[in-house]
Parts: C-alpha cells; sequence; structure tokens
C-alpha cells in the first residue's frame, strides 16, 4: 500500500471526512484490520484564509510548495491538497516536488465525463467560481461549458462556507438557499454540479437532488485509495 499525503485543515471540518472517507474506503477494499497510511501537514487555517482574502496567493503559493516538500520528504508516495480552492497553485506545487499530486479538478472532470455531461454548474467559494484556475481546465482541457450563480448567488455561497461551513455550523435555512441556487442553475441548462469546495457536502448530499451533484471531496478521497492500493 502506499502512502497518502494529505495537506489539511483547510477546514479541518472537511479534512477529518478526508480521513474517514479514506479510511473507511481501505476498510472495505481490503478488509480485516486494514488502515489506510497517512502522512498529514494540517495549516492554521486562521492563516490561510487571511491570505486569501487579501489575494496574497503568492505567499499561500511558497505555503503549499514549502508544504509538499515536507510531506514528500516524510515518505508519501503522492499528495492531495485537500481543498478545491488552493488548487489554484496545484501545478505550482506539482513542478516543485518528484511525487505526484493528484488534482481534485481533473478527477471530478472524469467522473462528469463518464455520465456524458456537457453543461455543468460549479459551486464553491468565491475565488473558485470567479477564478480562472477551475473554469479554464474544465473548459480547455475537457470541454466542458461551465456555468456559475449570479453575483448575489455567490456572495450567499461564499459566505456560508467562511461564516458557517468551515466554523462546523450546518444550517437548515442554508441548505434551503443552496437548493434554490442548485435548482436556479439546472434551469439555466446545468446537467450536473459540482460541490466545488469540500465543506459543501457537509451541507447538502445527492438525495436532496435528482440532478447529478459532484461530490469533489468524496472524489478526491476515493481517488486516493484507488491509487494507494493499485500495484
Amino acid at each position: 500500500m502506499k502512502t497518502i499525503g494529505l495537506i489539511g485543515g483547510m477546514s479541518w471540518e472537511s479534512t477529518q471526512e478526508y480521513y474517514r472517507i479514506i479510511n473507511e474506503t481501505v476498510k472495505e477494499t481490503l478488509g480485516g484490520f486494514h488502515s489506510a497510511k497517512i502522512i498529514m501537514y494540517s495549516v492554521d487555517f486562521e492563516e490561510i484564509e487571511k491570505l486569501q482574502h487579501q489575494g496574497k496567493w503568492g505567499e499561500l503559493t511558497e505555503l503549499m510548495i514549502d508544504i509538499a516538500k515536507r510531506i514528500e520528504k516524510s515518505g508519501a508516495d503522492f499528495v492531495l491538497i485537500c481543498a478545491n480552492t488552493m488548487h489554484k497553485m496545484a501545478d505550482e506545487v506539482q513542478k516543485n516536488i518528484k511525487i505526484p499530486l493528484l488534482n481534485v479538478i481533473d478527477l471530478t472532470a472524469e467522473k462528469i465525463r463518464e455520465k456524458g455531461l456537457k453543461k455543468i454548474g460549479l459551486l464553491g467559494t468565491k475565488f473558485t467560481m470567479e477564478e480562472d484556475f477551475y473554469k479554464r481546465r474544465l473548459t480547455e482541457k475537457y470541454g466542458f461549458d461551465v456555468i456559475i450563480p449570479t453575483e448575489g448567488e455567490r456572495r450567499i455561497i461564499h459566505d456560508v462556507i467562511f461564516n458557517e461551513l468551515c466554523l462546523g455550523e450546518i444550517k437548515q435555512s442554508s441548505k434551503e438557499q443552496f437548493k434554490k441556487i442548485i435548482e436556479n442553475l439546472v434551469a439555466r441548462g446545468a446537467g450536473g454540479i459540482i460541490l466545488g469546495c469540500t465543506e459543501i457536502p457537509l451541507l447538502v448530499k445527492q438525495e436532496d437532488f435528482e440532478v447529478s451533484l459532484f461530490d469533489t471531496m468524496m472524489i478526491h478521497a476515493k481517488s486516493a485509495v484507488e491509487y494507494a492500493i493499485k500495484k
């Protein structure tokens, strides 16, 4: 079994789900007392969040590269950044380490392709929805038509992520708002919805919707197990 490297803590609320899903999947796959070999570096999210909202992406990139190098030196065979927004610097991180980085955008795109979808809605932080790094990869590399919520809806999503979900608060009122936003994206032609923030699956689940939801945290975590145990 390969050793999985996790860059977590963004937020720890979702990172603990990564840890749970990875270990449950290993147990389901291999049986017995099997669990995952994991090396985790968990950041202080207060520092990350401030740099994000100050637009200091260069500092964040250097920080992620440093952490990835530490994980590599500790013996991990590959690494995951346990946050969609921080995939803004994923390519730069990959250039600076010798072990593979499993990119959540690529892994999610493969699942969308399996469904045969072309037009897809994207939810996430304002950084993920409004900046180009996520949408461009989906459109240029995979040919998807990516749509995002309206400006007011994007503000709601961002605020719920940072002011509630990252703090462990799950509110029914926010779930209803997300339902309406997803319904609006479907009305605009989205054949599926990317839950492009690892906190969003804490709030909305596939059973709440007829449209396909692509839970990036679940996809990322389960793909890590597949990679870890394949020969």
